[in-house]
């Protein structure tokens, strides 16, 4: 793709995600897009053929980044369980700093009014999160009775419904401390001889 096109791209998707952050996904119109951009509607169509790909293409540019996230948290030495409320908080920062990611969860969120099947966009942290779980399992560190495949899931789930129901109005300072209380709440379930404080401490240290 030349670079023209690719900043044209570009300018659509940052038009489109600001758009859809402030306004959802109904009341985002293509002319709105083309007001925001700079660009006209056929360049949208070129590009992206509907507001519905559009769209889509938000929703896969934000949750592009997870594996990359989660990459980086791989260490062997670190305890898994600190590993994940440190993705935790990393996620939840990216969530509150980058447009594009907002309005991929927003979307995602409103995903029964887009004419299109919008992509499940949690596979790549739920499987981060059972191999997580997995490994504080066999360190001894998870609590009796907690089976990683079937955790994951819920704690992903919570998670996000967590950022839904914090709302766009609070900044990452907010959200952090909602997600810190909630991560003592867990924690206490889900280790082994359970330390929530220390163990979250350690982990928000990791991504300051």
């Amino acid at each position: 793709m030349q670079d023209r096109a690719r900043t044209t791209r570009r300018n659509l998707l940052e038009a489109a995600a600001h758009l859809f952050v402030e306004r959802g996904y109904v009341g985002t119109s293509v002319n709105d897009i083309c007001a925001r951009s700079g660009k006209t509607s056929g360049a949208i169509y070129f590009h992206y053929s509907s507001k519905e790909k559009l769209a889509l293409a938000v929703v896969r540019e934000q949750f592009a980044a997870w594996p990359q996230l989660t990459a980086h948290y791989t260490a062997s030495h670190v305890p898994p369980l600190e590993r994940l409320v440190a993705l935790s908080f990393e996620i939840a920062g990216v969530l509150c700093r980058d447009v594009t990611a907002r309005a991929g969860a927003r979307l995602w969120a409103e995903r029964r009014s887009i004419d299109a099947v919008v992509p499940t966009p949690f596979a790549a942290w739920t499987a981060a999160a059972t191999r997580l779980l997995a490994d504080a399992r066999s360190r001894g560190e998870l609590a009796a009775g907690v089976e990683p495949s079937g955790t994951a899931p819920a704690l992903v789930c919570a998670f996000f419904g967590l950022y839904s129901l914090t709302g766009e109005a609070a900044g990452e300072t907010e959200l952090a401390v909602r997600l810190d209380q909630w991560w003592r709440l867990v924690l206490n379930a889900l280790q082994a001889h359970p330390d929530p404080a220390a163990l979250i401490a350690r982990a928000r240290a990791r991504v300051s």
